[in-house]
Formats: structure tokens, C-alpha cells, sequence
């Protein structure tokens, strides 16, 4: 994440001095899932703030959900707790507060720990993707065919994370937005663009850079 999106989430989140209420908690939930499903929203542009109001917030029958996160989890905690769970699903555009309830735990907990170990888990994928394979392949996008790199992706052979951190380094998806007019790719394109700012606050460029050579270079 560049300096302003820190910035934002600092002046946002890190500087108050009371933690979340439940409508807060609420309105983060509505900016993540606004950032994440619409090409014009910018959760930072606007500050993760949106026009929801706290009446209609409190006919939500859903509410204690909300109530109950502001409880337990700190407010970067809560921002982190989105992140993961709007990065992480194939279309965010069908996601339902039903089954954030349900799974959001589980997703945030298995989303920290692909965090934590991300450099290992570029370099296993980013080694299984070129094994046998010359690099420059798997970016070969023809006549509207997906790449190797997406067809793996869709395998769940290659993450989200991994899509980001490659195109950070030789920057493909340019190449692929030009290339590709089709359903599945706008909805990764658009998952890609909206996760990457809160990625890359993670992401040591020098770091993975050296990593891939290390594979491509054998």
C-alpha cells in the first residue's frame, strides 16, 4: 500500500481513541463491500466512509453481528477481518452477510496465516507454475484464450496473492486487461485492482524480486 493509503487508515482507524461501535463496524463492512464490487469506489479515496445511516442500521436484524465484532476485535483488527474476507472470495459481488457469519472466522484466521508465510507460498507456487514450463509461457494470452497463469489460478494452483506480487514485479495484467474481454476475467481483474493497495503494504519488492529469479533463472 502506498503512503496514503496508509495515511488514510492511520487518520482513520489507528488514531482514534475509542474503539469501534457497531454501526462503525457496519459502515466498514458497507465501504469494503462498495470498494470491492464497484469500479468508482475507492475505499481510500473516501476514507472507508459511506452515506449509511444509523436508523437504517438499526432495523438490520443482522446487527448484533456487527455489535458483537466491535467488541472483540480491535479497529485494525476489523479492517484486517474484511480484507480478508472480500479478498479471498471469487465474486464479492455475490458475498451475503449470511455467510461472512458463517465462515468469516475461519477465512480470516487461514488468510492471516497465508500473510504471515507469504514469501514461502510465492515461491512454492511461482516453482510448481515454471516447473518444466519456460517463464515467458505462462503469460501467452491468444485469440481470447486464457493464460496458463489463469487457468492455474482457477485450479486454485496459484493465489490471489501470487497474481498480485508476479504482476508487481513484470507487470502482465496490462497485457491481459487488452487482451481479454470476458465475464471471468473482469470479475479477477477487478478482484486483483481492489486487493492490491492493501497487499502490497506487505510486499518487500526488492525481496520477491530476488525470489523469482532465483526460480526462472535455473
Amino acid at each position: 500500500m502506498g503512503s496514503y493509503g496508509i495515511e488514510l487508515l492511520e487518520k482513520n482507524f489507528k488514531s482514534k481513541t475509542t474503539s469501534m461501535t457497531g454501526f462503525d463496524c457496519y459502515t466498514t463492512y458497507l465501504a469494503f463491500k462498495n470498494h470491492f464490487t464497484k469500479n468508482k469506489f475507492d475505499y481510500f479515496k473516501y476514507g472507508g466512509k459511506t452515506n449509511a445511516s444509523t436508523a437504517a442500521f438499526n432495523k438490520r436484524k443482522d446487527r448484533y453481528f456487527f455489535e458483537k465484532m466491535s467488541r472483540q476485535k480491535k479497529d485494525g483488527e476489523i479492517v484486517d477481518y474484511f480484507t480478508a474476507i472480500f479478498s479471498q472470495c471469487d465474486d464479492p459481488q455475490r458475498m451475503w452477510i449470511g455467510e461472512i457469519i458463517q465462515t468469516g472466522e475461519e477465512k480470516y484466521s487461514s488468510w492471516q496465516k497465508k500473510v504471515q508465510s507469504l514469501s514461502y507460498l510465492f515461491q512454492e507456487e511461482m516453482k510448481q507454475l515454471c516447473d518444466d514450463r519456460d517463464f515467458n509461457s505462462i503469460f501467452e494470452c491468444e485469440n481470447g484464450v486464457h493464460p496458463i497463469l489463469l487457468k492455474e489460478h482457477f485450479k486454485k494452483n496459484i493465489s490471489i496473492e501470487t497474481l498480485i506480487i508476479l504482476d508487481l514485479i513484470v507487470g502482465y495484467k496490462k497485457d491481459l486487461d487488452s487482451k481479454l474481454n470476458d465475464f471471468v476475467w473482469e470479475t479477477v481483474s477487478l478482484r486483483f485492482d481492489k486487493y492490491k493497495p492493501f497487499l502490497l503494504n506487505n510486499i518487500d519488492f526488492k525481496k520477491y524480486k530476488k525470489l523469482l529469479k532465483r526460480i526462472v533463472i535455473k
